[in-house]
Protein backbone atom coordinates (compact mmCIF):
# COMPACT_ATOMS: atom_id res chain seq x y z
CA UNK A 1 0.00 0.00 0.00
CA UNK A 2 1.04 3.53 -0.59
CA UNK A 3 2.20 5.48 2.47
CA UNK A 4 -0.55 8.04 1.85
CA UNK A 5 -3.27 5.40 2.05
CA UNK A 6 -1.76 3.89 5.20
CA UNK A 7 -1.53 7.31 6.85
CA UNK A 8 -5.28 7.71 6.30
CA UNK A 9 -6.40 4.17 7.14
CA UNK A 10 -4.49 3.84 10.43
CA UNK A 11 -6.23 6.74 12.25
CA UNK A 12 -9.61 5.72 10.83
CA UNK A 13 -9.03 2.16 12.01
CA UNK A 14 -7.89 3.37 15.43
CA UNK A 15 -10.98 5.50 16.00
CA UNK A 16 -13.26 2.76 14.66
CA UNK A 17 -11.70 0.29 17.09
CA UNK A 18 -12.02 2.77 19.97
CA UNK A 19 -15.67 3.39 19.11
CA UNK A 20 -16.33 -0.36 18.92
CA UNK A 21 -14.76 -1.04 22.30
CA UNK A 22 -16.69 1.78 23.98
CA UNK A 23 -19.94 0.75 22.30
CA UNK A 24 -19.63 -2.86 23.44
CA UNK A 25 -18.67 -1.78 26.97
CA UNK A 26 -21.57 0.62 27.46
CA UNK A 27 -24.18 -1.53 25.73
CA UNK A 28 -23.19 -4.58 27.81
CA UNK A 29 -23.22 -2.55 31.01
CA UNK A 30 -26.65 -1.18 30.14
CA UNK A 31 -28.03 -4.68 29.46
CA UNK A 32 -26.64 -5.98 32.75
CA UNK A 33 -28.19 -3.12 34.68
CA UNK A 34 -31.55 -3.53 33.00
CA UNK A 35 -31.51 -7.27 33.76
CA UNK A 36 -30.71 -6.59 37.40
CA UNK A 37 -33.50 -4.03 37.67
CA UNK A 38 -35.96 -6.48 36.08
CA UNK A 39 -35.02 -9.07 38.70
CA UNK A 40 -35.79 -6.60 41.46
CA UNK A 41 -32.39 -5.18 42.33
CA UNK A 42 -32.29 -1.65 43.66
CA UNK A 43 -31.07 0.96 41.17
CA UNK A 44 -28.96 2.59 43.88
CA UNK A 45 -26.49 -0.30 43.57
CA UNK A 46 -25.04 1.39 40.51
CA UNK A 47 -24.15 4.60 42.33
CA UNK A 48 -21.30 4.79 44.80
CA UNK A 49 -21.20 8.29 46.32
CA UNK A 50 -18.58 7.37 48.94
CA UNK A 51 -15.76 6.97 46.44
CA UNK A 52 -13.71 9.75 44.90
CA UNK A 53 -14.97 10.35 41.41
CA UNK A 54 -12.98 9.01 38.51
CA UNK A 55 -12.84 12.52 37.07
CA UNK A 56 -10.87 13.72 40.10
CA UNK A 57 -8.60 10.69 39.97
CA UNK A 58 -7.89 11.09 36.25
CA UNK A 59 -7.46 14.84 36.63
CA UNK A 60 -4.86 14.43 39.35
CA UNK A 61 -3.12 11.73 37.31
CA UNK A 62 -2.89 14.00 34.27
CA UNK A 63 -1.60 16.88 36.40
CA UNK A 64 1.06 14.55 37.79
CA UNK A 65 2.09 13.49 34.30
CA UNK A 66 2.26 17.14 33.20
CA UNK A 67 4.46 18.03 36.18
CA UNK A 68 6.66 15.05 35.35
CA UNK A 69 7.04 16.18 31.73
CA UNK A 70 7.90 19.74 32.80
CA UNK A 71 10.46 18.56 35.34
CA UNK A 72 11.94 16.06 32.87
CA UNK A 73 12.33 18.84 30.32
CA UNK A 74 14.10 21.02 32.89
CA UNK A 75 16.37 18.17 33.99
CA UNK A 76 17.29 17.16 30.45
CA UNK A 77 17.95 20.73 29.31
CA UNK A 78 20.17 21.31 32.38
CA UNK A 79 22.08 18.11 31.48
CA UNK A 80 21.33 16.60 34.90
CA UNK A 81 19.73 13.49 33.38
CA UNK A 82 19.80 12.09 29.88
CA UNK A 83 16.58 12.75 27.96
CA UNK A 84 15.92 9.02 27.53
CA UNK A 85 16.03 8.58 31.30
CA UNK A 86 14.44 11.84 32.44
CA UNK A 87 11.11 11.63 30.62
CA UNK A 88 9.97 8.09 31.52
CA UNK A 89 11.25 8.29 35.09
CA UNK A 90 9.67 11.66 35.88
CA UNK A 91 6.37 10.76 34.19
CA UNK A 92 6.07 7.52 36.16
CA UNK A 93 7.28 9.14 39.38
CA UNK A 94 4.86 12.06 39.35
CA UNK A 95 2.00 10.02 37.89
CA UNK A 96 2.38 7.56 40.76
CA UNK A 97 2.74 10.33 43.34
CA UNK A 98 -0.48 11.92 42.12
CA UNK A 99 -2.34 8.62 42.55
CA UNK A 100 -0.93 8.29 46.07
CA UNK A 101 -2.17 11.82 46.85
CA UNK A 102 -5.63 10.90 45.54
CA UNK A 103 -5.64 7.82 47.78
CA UNK A 104 -4.64 9.89 50.82
CA UNK A 105 -7.36 12.46 50.09
CA UNK A 106 -9.91 9.67 49.69
CA UNK A 107 -8.87 7.98 52.93
CA UNK A 108 -8.95 11.28 54.83
CA UNK A 109 -12.44 11.97 53.54
CA UNK A 110 -13.63 8.48 54.54
CA UNK A 111 -12.31 8.84 58.09
CA UNK A 112 -13.95 12.25 58.40
CA UNK A 113 -17.38 10.81 57.57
Amino acid sequence: MAPFVVSILVPIGFFAMLFGILYVYYSTRNRERLAMIEKGADASLFQNPDRVSNIFKWGMFMVGIAVGIILASALSSANVLAEEVAYPSMIFLFGGLSLIVVHLIERKRETKE
